[in-house]
């Protein structure tokens, strides 16, 4: 059964998901490249680099995870890229270059419409004004029968939380401190929505927490 779910989400000890100040220089906000310190030499983010080699081990087994079985995304606008406002032009792409990590359709919340992007190695971004449930029915349809993937950030995680249609999440919990951000869950309570803990994995560079939603919301 087709799930929507969260996977490889890094958040600090204090709670943050992004460091605050993000811009096209500091995509993560200040502090928050140290949130992904996890993920960075496994051999799944080196492959999405286009490079060889990378760990294994536990912190590689949670980053291959994250893309089983996903058959489309969805993202939130700063996920996207640092614009703001209406777009200026058709010249922003996105983060990652050409031939995104995705390889599937990925569906971009915004409130400024814009025509799909078709990019290389089967990604096409898609950009939904009409909120978060008709972002999902449209991800879920795309899908396949397969799970959709929240890719972030921390609002857009916040606002499927708070509607009751994730129904797994991955948070891997950086030993660090950010002090401000983007706070993932604060004032969400996570056993009233249903979810309990159904894994939970220390590596020296990240705990690893699966929970799961096993009550309705």
């Amino acid at each position: 059964m087709s799930k929507l779910r969260v996977a490889c989400f890094s958040v600090s000890l204090d709670g943050f998901g992004a460091g605050p100040g993000q811009s096209l220089d500091n995509p993560m906000g200040a502090g928050g490249m140290a949130l992904h310190q996890w993920v960075f030499p496994t051999r799944t983010f080196q492959a999405m680099m286009g490079k060889d080699g990378g760990t294994t081990g536990d912190d590689e087994a949670f980053a291959a995870r994250g893309f089983d079985n996903v058959g489309s995304w969805i993202l939130g606008r700063n996920m996207f890229g640092p614009v703001r406002g209406d777009w200026p032009d058709e010249s922003w792409k996105g983060w990652w270059g050409d031939n995104p990590p995705y390889h599937c359709p990925v569906f971009v919340l915004t409130h400024y419409p814009r025509a799909p992007i078709e990019m290389e190695g089967g990604t096409t971004f898609h950009f939904v004004t009409d909120g978060i449930e008709a972002a999902y029915k449209r991800a879920r349809e795309a899908a396949g029968g397969r799970d959709v993937r929240i890719g972030g950030g921390a609002s857009t995680v916040r606002q499927y939380l708070q509607a009751g249609l994730i129904d797994e999440m991955h948070l891997a919990y950086s030993p660090v401190f950010l002090g401000a951000g983007e706070a993932l869950l604060a004032g969400i309570d996570l056993p009233k929505l249903g979810f309990t803990r159904r894994e939970h994995v220390q590596t020296p560079l990240a705990t690893h927490v699966v929970l799961e939603r096993t009550a309705p919301a």
